[in-house]
């Protein structure tokens, strides 16, 4: 893996993040703190940059493969706006509508969520989850036949659909909804490098520029205010915890993109890399922008330094495509099987497969 920065790569970067710069941002502290969904505001923006096409393949796109979506799932959550780009990707990867939204991913990879009973010409949709968007479009539902996640498309109109827009994130119910084999998608298996380790690390992305935007939001505060006569940022009991934080980013950010390089690069040695950046970068988010929130005091939930967006997208978001706890076990169990087996699931023969200090397992 070359550390070197790609300058494409750094380009795109600093294209986002002035264009991202630009769209407005709901600075109300209650109520939903982003628009999120495939036709939301930072749409435009993606549409401008032809985002869509980054990991398309070369005869239809730009092949920069998933390292390209990973680094706009990051800005999108640095910037602390709504991720117009997730559910847009995962169609691609999957042959799905383009303009779906996602439903369902939070139950994976071992909770209920949706459930697909059998019925005659297929399944019957029950069970209650949370939207990427609002919108009565067709949805990507995630739901499990015969123990496997399979991800259907169901309509706009269809019986037993509703969706509850008065929350965030939105919700969405079945009441025996039926779908047939016609509206499966994909089965979300647990292939490294296919659709469902793909969208894990992009979420895992997401969480990290969350994690980065509140940090940086905190650390230019803590430059800034005074007390007993001093820069916050210069007393211990807020420069060590912002510290470790900028640790605990970095780490993440390692782990992020050594899953995405795996996947491009050495499919064959991906192993448990997505599994384990997206359960790291949900705990980094949720633990990083605590201690933002701590170190800023009382103005943290002030409208003018946006830390509560990048808290109520944490707490929204952490927990989808599955709970960092079961994410952990899902990699434990899989090196603990490998160590049976005694095999290798990076291919460097080194015994090791996950980020480099990693160890499955709460942190």
């Amino acid at each position: 893996m070359d550390l070197t920065p790609d300058p494409l790569h750094v380009q795109v970067r600093k294209a986002l993040r002035t264009a991202l710069a630009g769209v407005p941002a709901r600075p109300g502290v209650h109520g939903a703190p982003v628009t999120d969904g495939a036709l939301g505001p930072t749409r435009t923006v993606l549409d401008a940059l032809g985002a869509a096409d980054f990991e398309r393949p070369a005869a239809g796109g730009l092949d920069l493969g998933l390292t390209a979506g990973v680094l706009v799932s990051e800005e999108l959550g640095y910037a602390a706006r709504g991720n117009s780009y997730r559910a847009g990707a995962l169609a691609a990867d999957t042959g799905g509508p383009a303009d779906a939204a996602l439903a369902g991913l939070e139950a994976l990879p071992a909770g209920a969520g949706i459930t697909a009973a059998p019925r005659a010409g297929g399944w019957e949709l029950t069970g209650t989850a949370a939207a990427d968007d609002p919108a009565p479009g067709t949805l990507l539902v995630a739901a499990r036949t015969d123990g496997e996640p399979v991800l259907f498309a169901v309509r706009s109109g269809a019986p037993g659909r509703s969706v509850d827009d008065t929350c965030w994130p939105p919700v969405v119910r079945f009441e025996a909804t039926p779908v047939t084999a016609a509206d499966v998608v994909a089965k979300l298996d647990d292939s490294p490098t296919g659709a469902l380790a793909r969208a894990r690390l992009r979420q895992a992305a997401y969480l990290l520029g969350i994690a980065d935007g509140a940090h940086q939001a905190a650390v230019r505060y803590a430059g800034v205010r005074r007390q007993f006569d001093t820069r916050l940022r210069d007393l211990p009991a807020v420069a060590f915890p912002l510290a470790r934080a900028m640790v605990a980013v970095r780490a993440t950010r390692a782990a992020v993109y050594r899953g995405a390089w795996l996947v491009d690069n050495a499919p064959e040695g991906t192993g448990t890399a997505p599994v384990v950046a997206l359960a790291m970068a949900a705990e980094t988010a949720r633990d990083v922008v605590r201690v933002c929130m701590q170190s800023c005091g009382v103005r943290a939930m002030t409208a003018e330094l946006g830390l509560h967006r990048y808290f109520r997208l944490a707490a929204a978001e952490s927990g989808r495509y599955g709970a960092p706890a079961a994410l952990w076990r899902q990699a434990g169990a899989a090196r603990l099987d490998l160590a049976r087996r005694g095999g290798d699931d990076d291919g460097t023969g080194d015994g090791t497969g996950l980020a480099a200090g990693a160890v499955p397992g709460p942190r």
